[in-house]
């Protein structure tokens, strides 16, 4: 016999959105060559904080997860019934999965490294309204340089995405074009301003300049405690924990991620004029908010706006080599 007709569907209890992630996270991203590395190995020494120093996969996982959850019919068809309820079970599975990401650790803090956090700063919003977000900045110049002189030492080892036998000028042209390994992260930066101020997102940034952090350890991880809201740490820049650093081969070991016992000062590469003036002119914003004392010959010229990722190829002359 068949079930009488269904008259009307019995409304689903409201699903509880949990409130906030097991553990405090801080998310660590920013450019290449910024002293990420170090910063996860200086924030490992905290007592409060857990840190593995590798880059992880979390928030690639993180994006495919939603990519594949928006392409379910299944999923797609619930929303159609009941989309609050349902959405508040992706905003609950979305914090499960980060929370089993953590488990592992029983202290308070997780710091997780990608590049791509800070694409995604209005998720993470979402889904840990607590978060703070470390993001390592350098001299986009001499992000360049230390890109550069690694290629010099590796030179029978291309790329992964083979411009290996380009010119430095166009190897250049790749790094910082708009999905470049560089210009991909700086555009992100520069993203933030499209948020409004008022929504509280960009006072949970906190940029981490490479040169402070380089030639000021001690102060500048007392700034980034306290900013975390946590006791000061005692560091000794001559003496630090090393564990074993995350894979090299996957760049290609051209973006070393190294750990060393002391902080030594960093090297002055040397850029060429020509590819220094492209690099400032394309990202004066940048110089203007973190490096407005930078380059005080080049602030001076009638630049225009860097071609970098626009116009690979262009020949004009080249002046001499010169370390800006």
């Amino acid at each position: 016999m068949f079930a009488k007709p269904f008259k009307g569907r019995a409304k689903e209890p409201a699903v509880a959105v949990s409130p906030a992630l097991d553990k405090r996270m801080v998310y660590v991203t920013g450019l290449p060559r910024a002293g990420s590395t170090l910063l996860c190995q200086l924030l490992d020494i905290h007592p409060d904080i857990y840190s593995r120093g590798h880059s992880s996969p979390l928030a690639n996982l993180l994006e495919q997860l939603r990519h594949n959850l928006s392409d379910s019919p299944f999923l797609l068809a619930q929303l159609d019934v009941d989309f609050d309820l349902v959405y508040d079970r992706l905003i609950n599975a979305f914090r499960g999965f980060i929370n089993g990401w953590t488990a592992e650790s029983d202290k308070p803090c997780v710091v997780d490294k990608n590049r791509s956090w800070l694409g995604m700063i209005q998720t993470v919003e979402l889904l840990d309204p607590a978060f703070r977000m470390l993001v390592c900045i350098r001299d986009p110049v001499q992000v360049f340089g230390s890109v550069e002189t690694q290629h010099q030492k590796t030179l029978l080892l291309d790329f992964p995405d083979h411009m290996a036998p380009n010119s430095a000028w166009l190897r250049g042209d790749t790094l910082f074009s708009n999905n470049g390994v560089i210009g991909g992260p700086m555009r992100t930066i520069e993203n933030l301003q499209e948020i409004p101020d008022d929504v509280g997102l960009k006072e949970r940034v906190y940029f981490v300049i490479f040169e402070r952090l380089v030639n000021d350890p001690v102060g500048e991880m007392a700034r980034i405690f306290a900013w975390l809201e946590l006791a000061n740490c005692p560091i000794d820049p001559r003496n630090l924990p090393v564990r074993p650093h995350e894979s090299d081969s996957y760049y290609r070991f051209k973006y070393r991620h190294a750990t060393h016992p002391g902080i030594r000062p960093p090297t002055l590469h040397r850029v060429s004029l020509r590819i220094a003036r492209e690099v400032f002119n394309k990202y004066r914003w940048f110089y203007d908010s973190f490096y407005p004392d930078l380059y005080p010959e080049l602030r001076g010229e009638q630049g225009t706006a860097g071609r970098f990722g626009e116009t690979p190829g262009v020949a004009e002359p080249v002046p001499p080599a010169t370390g800006p």
